[in-house]
């Protein structure tokens, strides 16, 4: 099943908030979503943002990402605002980007219909990012794994892959968050992953888990 999964249901009951630095860009996506999703605004990513996102209450953010400048600000309105789909032209960036908070990553490029497919997706607690970003950061082939997870490695990881901070797979799972993040680390090792992100790239690719 593609990483990138196309969800049905009425997009158009969903509100997005639009964040970009690049005012006509902001205009663009607008625009392009104006009959797909309901747009709650626009903001530049500035210190008045988590005010906006606070106000309008969108279902999710949708960013066009200027990495070197928005960094920090993702990273701080992440765990409080609503799950973000970041846009990107620089393919180095995706872990990067999944490690600040970004709960869905697509190519600046990305068609309308995927851009609303991963929106929609998102607010359905799912994790997504497009698979030509992923294959530029993963090996083009994944070696099968040496040692087997276990299952409770595999509901971890299916949590994982949901986009879940370590805290809220602890509750979900009624375990500590250190067995969490022993679990984590285990996940990581037998996959080869530097990152979760990674980790959830190959266990999609090896059929352990479906997006």
């Amino acid at each position: 099943m593609s990483i990138l999964t196309s969800v049905q249901g009425s997009a158009e009951s969903h509100s997005v908030l639009i964040v970009a630095r690049n005012p006509l860009a902001r205009i663009g996506l607008s625009a392009l979503l104006a009959d797909r999703m309901h747009v709650v605004g626009e903001s530049a990513p500035d210190p008045a943002l988590a005010a906006q996102i606070a106000q309008t209450q969108p279902d999710a953010l949708l960013w066009d990402l200027d990495w070197e400048a928005d960094a920090a600000l993702v990273t701080a309105v992440s765990a409080e605002s609503p799950p973000i789909l970041a846009l990107l032209d620089d393919s180095t960036l995706v872990s990067t980007v999944w490690a600040s908070g970004a709960r869905g990553i697509l190519a600046r490029n990305a068609q309308p219909g995927q851009i609303v497919a991963a929106l929609t997706a998102l607010m359905q607690g799912l994790a997504v990012f497009d698979p030509i970003l992923a294959d530029s950061f993963l090996p083009e082939r994944t070696r099968p794994l040496e040692e087997p997870l276990t299952n409770r490695e595999r509901e971890v990881l299916r949590l994982l892959s949901e986009g879940l901070a370590n805290k809220n797979i602890a509750l979900r799972l009624g375990i500590s968050e250190n067995t969490v993040k022993f679990h984590v680390n285990a996940i990581m090792s037998k996959l080869g992953a530097q990152s979760r992100t990674e980790a959830v790239v190959r266990a999609v690719r090896l059929g352990l888990i479906a997006l």
